[in-house]
C-alpha cells in the first residue's frame, strides 16, 4: 500500500511530492471584482509552504454572473491574470503542485454580486434561475476551455473542474430535472456532455504537461449513487484526466440510498479501474490515520479542508508524526489568524456550527 509520503507519478506534468492536496476552499477573500487580494496570496501560500504536494485555488468562476459568494476569485477575464501569475509563480517557488478550480455558480450564483440573471441548465422556479438556450451552454463550455488556457499562461500546473456541490456542471447531472430536450438533456450520456466536451477542448488547447481534474458529487444533488459510479466510470476511462476528486463530505459515511445500507460510500468507488487516472478522496481526515486509512482502502491521495484551514502546515504535521491530529475544535480567531486566515474568512468559517469560539 502507498503511504502518504510517498511521491505520486501523475499521467502528465510534474509528480506529486507526497499524497496531500489542499482542497478547494471557499474563503470570501479576493477583490470584488476577483482580482487576488494579499490575504488570498498569503493563505494559499501558506499552504504550499506547509507541505501540500498540490494547492488548489477556491472555486473561480468563469463568467462574470457565475459568482456565488462575495470575494470570489476570478478567471473570467485577462484583468485576472497579474494575480493569478503572481499567486502561480509563489506556489511553485514553495516546492508545490498549483491548480486553478474551475467553476460557476449556476442556479446558486449571486445576482446582487454579479449584477446579471441567475442561469441553470433548467428553469428553476425555487432560485429564479432561468435555463440556459443550446448556444449559451456552448457558450459557457467555451468559457471554461478560455479559463483553463489563462490558467496554463498564469504558470499554474492545471485546473480542476468543479462538477460537484449543485453547481452549474453538477446541475447539468440532476436526474431530478431533466426538461433539457437538445443534447444536453435526458440520458446520462447527454447530460454529462458539457463536462467531456470542455475536458476535450482543455486538452486540444493546453500543452501536453497541463493537468487536468475534475471533482465531483457522488451522490445527493439528485445523482444515484449508480449514475455517479458510471459517471466516475467514464471520466476515468478517457484518458484526459490526471485525477478525480470524489467529494464524499465524510470519507467513510454510509451512503445516503438506504439499500445501500451496510456499506461505506468510498468503496463504492475504488474498484473502478483507472488506467493513468488517480483517484482522491475528500472530508472530514483529521488525523494522520485518517488519511492513511484512505490510501490503505484504495485512494492515490487525500484533499484535505477544514484540517488544512487549521493547520497550514497539515501535511508536515502528519508525515512527521503517524498519531497526529488536528486541534480540537471550537478555535479562537487568533489561532485561525496565525495560520493566515483574515477576518472575512474567519468570519465565513463562524458560520460553521463549532468552529470558531465564540466571544
Amino acid at each position: 500500500m502507498p503511504r502518504l509520503a510517498d511521491p505520486l507519478v501523475l499521467a502528465r506534468g510534474a509528480p506529486m511530492r507526497n499524497r496531500f492536496m489542499l482542497a478547494p476552499l471557499t474563503n470570501q477573500q479576493s477583490h470584488a471584482d476577483g482580482t487576488l487580494s494579499d490575504a488570498e496570496f498569503r493563505w494559499l501560500t501558506m499552504r504550499a509552504q506547509g507541505g501540500f504536494a498540490l494547492t488548489m485555488t477556491c472555486a473561480a468562476h468563469v463568467q462574470k454572473g457565475g459568482q456565488a459568494f462575495s470575494g470570489q476569485l476570478g478567471i473570467w477575464s485577462d484583468a485576472h491574470l497579474p494575480g493569478l501569475s503572481r499567486l502561480a509563480a509563489a506556489i511553485r517557488a514553495a516546492g508545490s503542485l498549483s491548480a486553478v478550480q474551475l467553476h460557476h455558480g449556476g442556479r446558486r450564483a449571486e445576482p446582487p454580486l454579479t449584477g446579471e440573471l441567475r442561469r441553470a441548465p433548467w428553469d428553476d422556479s425555487e432560485t429564479g434561475a432561468t435555463a440556459l438556450s443550446t448556444a449559451e451552454v456552448e457558450q459557457l463550455r467555451d468559457d471554461f476551455i478560455a479559463a483553463a488556457i489563462r490558467a496554463e499562461k498564469a504558470g499554474f500546473d492545471g485546473v480542476e473542474l468543479h462538477g460537484a456541490h449543485g453547481y452549474m456542471l453538477c446541475a447539468f447531472l440532476d436526474t431530478q430535472q431533466t426538461p433539457r430536450t437538445d443534447r444536453y438533456g435526458g440520458s446520462l450520456e447527454n447530460r454529462s456532455r458539457i463536462l467531456f466536451e470542455i475536458i476535450d477542448g482543455i486538452r486540444a488547447s493546453t500543452g501536453p504537461a497541463f493537468q487536468l481534474g475534475v471533482r465531483i458529487s457522488p451522490e445527493r444533488f439528485g445523482i444515484p449513487l449508480a449514475e455517479a459510479r458510471e459517471l466516475a466510470r467514464r471520466l476515468l476511462s478517457t484518458g484526459q484526466l490526471d485525477y478525480l476528486d470524489l467529494s464524499l463530505w465524510d470519507v467513510f459515511k454510509a451512503p445516503e440510498e438506504g439499500h445501500y445500507a451496510g456499506t461505506e460510500l468510498i468503496d463504492h468507488f475504488m474498484d473502478l479501474p483507472r488506467g493513468t487516472c488517480a483517484v482522491g478522496v475528500a472530508g472530514k481526515l483529521m488525523s494522520a490515520a485518517r488519511a492513511q486509512q484512505c490510501l490503505d482502502r484504495g485512494a492515490d491521495f487525500v484533499l484535505i479542508g477544514r484540517g488544512a484551514v487549521l493547520h497550514h502546515d497539515f501535511p508536515r504535521l502528519a508525515l512527521a508524526d503517524p498519531a497526529f491530529e488536528s486541534i480540537a475544535r471550537p478555535v479562537s480567531r487568533a489561532h485561525l489568524a496565525a495560520e493566515g486566515l483574515s477576518e472575512p474568512f474567519i468570519d465565513y468559517m463562524g458560520q460553521w456550527k463549532g468552529f470558531v469560539a465564540q466571544g
